[in-house]
């Protein structure tokens, strides 16, 4: 098993955007996000968009997918996090193996800051007290205006 980083600096191949992103779209849970969406958010990670930059981890046992996590850097800090992960995803079949707690503990230590999270509903994977064991805490409710 291997966690692997890919940022700006050490680009996705479209082939492997494709499967992160395919990967992401089937194994989420709560409110579901599009492919486009998704996609937007790994471009926004690896820069191949303009943005800040940020992070997408993906914890592989030779070519299968177990987890992976996609940060953005905010570019802000003090009112609002550093960071935003976007997507936090075991795949089905490994949850509650540990694996949760090993790719949250390696994105923590590689993002430097403070690190937000959306949770959408207590029967997300990983859920709500699943964040709070590590020191998140809910700090706001969010109210949107979507046009």
């Amino acid at each position: 098993m291997v966690i692997k980083t890919y940022d700006a600096y050490t680009r996705l191949s479209t082939m492997e955007a494709a499967r992160f992103t395919n990967f992401l779209f089937e194994h989420q849970e709560g409110k579901r996000a599009t492919k486009k969406a998704i996609r937007k958010a790994i471009q926004y990670s690896t820069k191949e968009i303009p943005g800040l930059g940020g992070y997408v981890f993906s914890m592989e046992d030779k070519d299968n997918i177990l987890a992976l996590a996609v940060v953005n850097k905010t570019g802000m800090g003090d009112y609002i996090p550093e960071n935003f992960m976007v997507f936090f995803v075991v795949h089905r079949e490994f949850r509650n193996q540990g694996i949760e707690e090993k790719l949250l503990d390696y994105t923590l230590q590689y993002c430097k800051g403070d690190v937000a999270i959306h949770i959408t509903s207590e029967n997300q994977c990983p859920n709500k007290k699943f964040f709070e064991e590590y020191g998140f805490s809910e700090t706001h409710t969010e109210m949107r205006l979507n046009r």
